[in-house]
């Protein structure tokens, strides 16, 4: 199964970075690839949301709903899609003070096969979920260091 680790250094404070990071409502206003995301249910620290992504490469919508478990004291998130399109995803965000901003660690496993298009489709689509992770990191970059 596919894992992509990408990671960010924030000049934030973790609390701004990491509190921008639980507001997934918010995701549509600032994340390109996210089209909508509703919450399902919220219990705890265990939030569940319906996702609609974009992958404007090809034109297509990507759907599913994902349940988080939130970890206050570590400063984390597990993750894990509980129905939708992928085969499977799993991941989890990091945030840890360094070099008085944050750093942002995200790690994302997936299974996404389409019958018959083997290894080439596999490779496209790794790198379309790369850039994929890669802009979320930036978008809360960028919104953590804008002014507030």
């Amino acid at each position: 199964m596919p894992t992509v680790n990408t990671s960010v250094w924030i000049n934030a404070p973790l609390d701004r970075v990491y509190a921008i990071a639980r507001d997934n409502r918010s995701f549509p206003e600032f994340m390109e690839d996210v089209e909508s995301l509703e919450i399902v249910s919220e219990e705890g620290d265990t939030v569940v949301s319906d996702w609609v992504g974009r992958v404007p490469a090809f034109g297509l919508k990507v759907r599913w709903t994902q349940e988080d478990v939130w970890d206050h004291d570590a400063h984390s998130c597990e993750f894990t899609q509980v129905k939708g399109d992928y085969d499977k995803m799993v991941g989890s965000w990091k945030f840890a003070e360094e070099n008085g901003g944050t750093r942002f660690d995200s790690v994302l496993e997936y299974e996404y096969v389409v019958p018959g298009l083997g290894t080439l489709v596999g490779k496209v689509i790794y790198g379309l979920v790369v850039k994929n992770m890669e802009g979320v990191l930036g978008a809360i970059k960028s919104r953590a260091e804008a002014p507030e």
